[in-house]
């Protein structure tokens, strides 16, 4: 063994070691995704924006506060977490509010945990999409939150009037889960939900410092690896959201229980998307795109986009679009040149195109918005298809730009 072996196999036992030490010695959960839920940060935030807010501007303040929440959580997770916060709020409108304008406060919701959902890195499908296609994670995240801020105010509260109009939507067929848990002040919530995100946006910041002080940044570029970041997040959000009670036995079991069911979704459908994507690059899919797109009219980020689309169309599943499209368009970016930050995000704006029956996710929303079987096609898949056609005409926008 030479000395690169010895190093990989000290690196591999200390890693191992840490963790013990961390889960025994220490008492941290393996699992930390569910922090926010667990101390109730993100209803304590969610709750106090609208609070503030005037009746007329609940839409946009219930957008803001879905995509700052959502930037960090899987989308079921922030949909069962925050919708039955913002139904309550609406519900608290003055009297006399139509039942179309308490329906725009819930669809403002899920349009910004569905737009940062589908373009905004660390989530599960475009954090790898930009690992698969090989993309600057910094770029991809400034890129995509400059796409979906405009894509979530047109698709969410400006839709929202035209496709709630004149309807009466029932009551919710799912409601908020019963928590006694004290939840914290706001402002540590918000250090919490940004932090991971402004520490992978950091990573940039060497780069555009002159070279005689550039190394003195240096450390920003090592805390902007997305694991390293949220693992720094993660540890700073248990004295944060939970003070001292941050190791008691209840706080790390509740952690565990609400950690699992959305992280096996995941892993999932992370295991379905790669599967068929193997699938269809051994069948020669990959290298018939390549010559589709090689001195052809069509754009290589529209086709991308029109892939995800058929795959989310005939899946259901945001996620394994993404991942399966990402799988197949690698040679596609060789070989043209594209932009592979733009290709994550056009293959992003796909995966969400028209939520219909074979998508969980829109019986998920069809309870909590308490709206028809019809009701929910009338807004929710058509404002899951304008989210994917405004951000691909955005994507294809910004590509000539930048």
């Amino acid at each position: 063994m030479n000395g690169a072996d010895l190093h990989l196999i000290a690196a591999a036992l200390s890693g191992v070691a840490l963790s013990v030490v961390l889960i025994v010695r220490g008492r941290l959960h393996p699992f930390r995704g569910a922090l926010r839920q667990v101390s109730n940060g993100a209803g304590a935030l969610a709750k106090a924006t609208l609070r503030l807010c005037p009746p007329g501007a609940a839409p946009w303040a219930s957008l803001g506060v879905a995509m700052v929440i959502g930037l960090p959580l899987f989308f079921e997770t922030g949909l069962v977490l925050l919708l039955p916060i913002v139904a309550s709020a609406a519900a608290a409108l003055p009297a006399g509010t139509s039942h179309a304008a308490r329906l725009q406060v819930l669809l403002a919701a899920v349009t910004g945990l569905s737009v940062v959902h589908a373009l905004v890195p660390p989530h599960p499908g475009p954090l790898l999409a930009v690992e698969v296609l090989g993309a600057d994670l910094g770029r991809t995240m400034l890129y995509g939150l400059a796409v979906a801020v405009p894509t979530g105010i047109v698709a969410g509260p400006l839709l929202a009037r035209i496709t709630a109009r004149g309807l009466a939507p029932g009551e919710p067929a799912l409601a908020a889960a019963a928590s006694d848990v004290v939840p914290p002040a706001v402002w540590r919530t918000i250090v919490v939900v940004l932090l991971p995100v402004l520490l992978i946006a950091g990573g940039q910041v060497e780069a555009l410092m002159p070279p005689a002080v550039a190394p003195g940044f240096a450390w920003l570029s090592v805390a902007s690896n997305p694991i390293l970041a949220l693992l720094i997040a993660s540890l700073a959000a248990l004295p944060l959201l939970f003070g001292r009670g941050a190791l008691r036995a209840p706080v790390q079991g509740a952690i565990w229980t609400e950690a699992m069911a959305p992280a096996g979704a995941i892993l999932l459908s992370i295991g379905a998307g790669g599967a068929l994507k193997q699938v269809l690059v051994t069948m020669g899919l990959a290298d018939l795109l390549v010559r589709a797109s090689d001195g052809s009219m069509i754009s290589p980020l529209v086709l991308a986009w029109g892939i995800a689309v058929c795959i989310r169309l005939a899946t259901g599943s945001a996620t394994v679009a993404t991942i399966t499209t990402a799988g197949m368009m690698p040679a596609v970016v060789a070989a043209t040149g594209v932009s592979p930050e733009w290709t994550v995000l056009a293959i992003g704006a796909g995966s969400v195109f028209f939520s219909h029956v074979n998508d969980p996710g829109f019986w998920l929303v069809k309870g909590y918005l308490g709206t028809t079987t019809a009701g929910t096609f009338r807004t929710w898949s058509m404002l899951e298809t304008a989210i994917s056609v405004l951000g691909l005409l955005l994507v294809l926008v910004g590509s000539r730009l930048f």
